[in-house]
C-alpha cells in the first residue's frame, strides 16, 4: 500500500499464474453502483449503493424495458472523417475495416496531407488493407469536406477528429445539408465530472466547460434522422500510436521497477478497440434504436493498475517489481508521471448493451499478449527511452536502479 511519505513500497509479480482476484480485470457492476473514497496516498474505501440512477442522456433508459431491434441489412455509403494524431485515428481504422467486411462502401477522409509525417506511424502504414478490401482513402480539410470527398453523396457520417464546436460544425452542417441519414460523434468519457459513485453511466453530469459537451449538443440539435454519441475512454488494440500498455512494457522488459502512484488498487478501463468499432457498426446496423442516444464506449470490465502491471508482466513473461509512491510527497505531477489518471476512472457500457444488444469481447489478458509480440516486432524493446521523471521519484524514495 501507498504512504504518505517519500518511503517506498515495493513488490514483486511473478509470471506465474496465481488465482489472486485483484491481478485479473474486475467486472464493472451494472447493479447497485460503486461508491468510493479515494485519495491517492490511502487504501481504497468500497461500499455499495442503495441506489442506482442510470438515466441516459438524451433519452431515459430502463433496465426493465424492453425494445426489439431492428437490424438493417442495407448496403450503405459511409464517411468516416479521421484524426491523424492522437489514439482515436485507430478507432476509424477498425470501424472502415469492420463496415468493409460487412459490404458497406467506405471513404476514409484522413485530415492533413497523405505525405505528411504522420502517416508513417500506424494506423495510417496499414490503410493498403482497407484499399484492398475496397475502400477509398482521401486526405484534405474536414472544413471542406464537401470538396475533399468529391460531391459524393454518403448515408453515415462518423465525426472522429474535432474535439471542440469550430472543428466538427463545419462537417456536421455538411452533413446536414447534404442529406446524411445517420450521424456518429466520437466524444471522450474524460468529460463525465468526478463523482464518488462508480461507474460513469450515460445520464451522469458532465463538465460544463468541456469542448466536447458543446459538440454533443450541436449535433442533438441538428435534428438528423439519425444520431449518436460515443464516449470512449482508455484503448488497446494492434495499430494505436498512443501508449497505454507500452509504457508498462518499457519498464517491464529493462528490469527498471513500475511506478505507480498511490496505493495501485484505482480503477480504471481499458478498451480493445474491436469492442470500440463493433459498438459503432451496431449503431449503423440498428440507426432507428441508437438514434439520439449517449453510448459509453467501453469495455465491461475494469483493472487495477496493479492488475494492469501484472497482466503486462504476464504478457511479457518477465517478473515485474512495483514501487508505490505518493505524489505530493515525492513533489511529482503525476500526470506526467503515469499515463492515466491518479484516481478512479471507468465506465460501463449501459446504454449500448441496453439498446443495441451490444457485448464486449475485450479480454486483457490475451490482448496484451498481442500487444506484446508487436511491441517486440517493431523493436521498441531496443529502444532508448528516458526516464528521467522515474529516476526523480526513485531518487526521493531512496530506490537504487541498476543501469
Amino acid at each position: 500500500m501507498a504512504t504518505a511519505s517519500a518511503s517506498s513500497t515495493i513488490s514483486l509479480l511473478s509470471t506465474r499464474s496465481t488465482t489472486t482476484p485483484r491481478a485479473s480485470p474486475i467486472p464493472a457492476p451494472s447493479f447497485p453502483r460503486l461508491f468510493s473514497s479515494f485519495a491517492p496516498s490511502n487504501p481504497i474505501s468500497l461500499s455499495l449503493s442503495s441506489t442506482s440512477p442510470h438515466s441516459i442522456s438524451p433519452k431515459r433508459s430502463s433496465s426493465s424495458s424492453s425494445s426489439t431491434l431492428s437490424v438493417s441489412a442495407e448496403k450503405k455509403n459511409v464517411l468516416i472523417v479521421n484524426t491523424n494524431s492522437g489514439g482515436h485515428a485507430v478507432i476509424g481504422f477498425y470501424f472502415a475495416r469492420e463496415l468493409l467486411s460487412s459490404g458497406h462502401d467506405v471513404t476514409v477522409l484522413t485530415v492533413g496531407e497523405e505525405g505528411s509525417d504522420k502517416m508513417k506511424k500506424p494506423p495510417f502504414t496499414r490503410f493498403s488493407e482497407l484499399t484492398s478490401a475496397g475502400g477509398k482513402t482521401v486526405w484534405g480539410d474536414p472544413a471542406e469536406v464537401g470538396k475533399a470527398v468529391g460531391g459524393a453523396a454518403f448515408d453515415v457520417v462518423l465525426e472522429n477528429n474535432g474535439k471542440d464546436l469550430d472543428t466538427v460544425k463545419p462537417v456536421a452542417d455538411w452533413a446536414k445539408s447534404a442529406g446524411v441519414g445517420q450521424f456518429l460523434y466520437i466524444s471522450s468519457a474524460g468529460i463525465y465530472k468526478t463523482s464518488d459513485e462508480l461507474p460513469h453511466v450515460e445520464g451522469d453530469p458532465v463538465k460544463g466547460d468541456a469542448s466536447h459537451v458543446s459538440v454533443e449538443k450541436y449535433i442533438a440539435e441538428l435534428s438528423f434522422s439519425s444520431w449518436a454519441v460515443f464516449r470512449p475512454q482508455y484503448m488497446t488494440g494492434s495499430g494505436n500510436n498512443k501508449d497505454c500498455e507500452e509504457w508498462f512494457f518499457d519498464r517491464i522488459v529493462r528490469g527498471r521497477p513500475v511506478l505507480l502512484p498511490g496505493s495501485g488498487m484505482q480503477l480504471t478501463n481499458i478498451s480493445h478497440v474491436r469492442d470500440l468499432s463493433s459498438m459503432l457498426s451496431s449503431a449503423v446496423a440498428n440507426p432507428a434504436a441508437a438514434s439520439g442516444n449517449i453510448f459509453n464506449c467501453v469495455s465491461d470490465r475494469a483493472v487495477t493498475f496493479k492488475g494492469l502491471v501484472k497482466l503486462c508482466s504476464q504478457a511479457a513473461g518477465i517478473e515485474a517489481k512495483i514501487v508505490y509512491y505518493d505524489p505530493k510527497a515525492v513533489g511529482i505531477d503525476a500526470k506526467k508521471a503515469f499515463p492515466f489518471r491518479n484516481m478512479h476512472f471507468y465506465a460501463e457500457p449501459r446504454a449500448a448493451k441496453e439498446k443495441l444488444g451490444w457485448s464486449s469481447s475485450t479480454n486483457l489478458a490475451e490482448d496484451l499478449k498481442e500487444r506484446f509480440k508487436e511491441y517486440i516486432s517493431i523493436g521498441r524493446d531496443k529502444k532508448q527511452i528516458k526516464f528521467d521523471i522515474d529516476d526523480k521519484i526513485l531518487e526521493a524514495l531512496k530506490v537504487p536502479v541498476a543501469v
